[in-house]
């Protein structure tokens, strides 16, 4: 058995790609339009996993968009996105500069939270050992669920 992807249901698909593109820094891998299904599917990597094809592809997240508004309940209960970051203390820093919320923040220079448009809980997780304990994040609260 092999992980292929996450699929993940958003709302508005360029503020999603904002977000996971522009913000987090994952690569767009390949889209494909179903005028027939009225969707659109977005695979994202992370740096460095977008190449390779098939088996040899890392896992993505498989952003779908439908066309036709539709409210979306139970579908997203599937807990959360992790990635492994090189240095947690300046993506947070960027996500928060630019408008993202630090749900919980990494005070312990290891892990922290935050949310996509649609809701979807992010995990980040620092690469190899925790970074010394620093401020602003030692003295940040939690903000929200994540």
């Amino acid at each position: 058995m092999q992980y292929l992807h996450t699929m993940v249901r958003v709302h508005d698909l360029e503020k999603s790609l904002h977000f996971y593109c522009d913000l987090l820094g994952l690569k767009e891998v390949s889209r494909k339009d179903s005028e027939a299904g009225r969707f659109t599917l977005v695979f994202l990597a992370a740096p460095g996993d977008e190449v390779g094809v098939g088996e040899s592809r890392a896992p993505m997240v498989e952003l779908t968009y439908n066309w036709d508004t539709e409210e979306y309940t139970g579908g997203r209960n599937f807990g959360h996105l992790a990635y492994r970051v090189d240095d947690i203390y300046a993506l947070c820093e960027h996500l928060q500069a630019n408008g993202v919320t630090i749900n919980r923040p990494p005070r312990d220079g290891h892990m922290a939270f935050v949310r996509s448009p649609d809701g979807i809980s992010i995990e980040l997780l620092q690469a190899g050992e925790a970074l010394p304990p620093s401020e602003p994040w030692i003295s940040m609260e939690n903000t929200g669920t994540w």
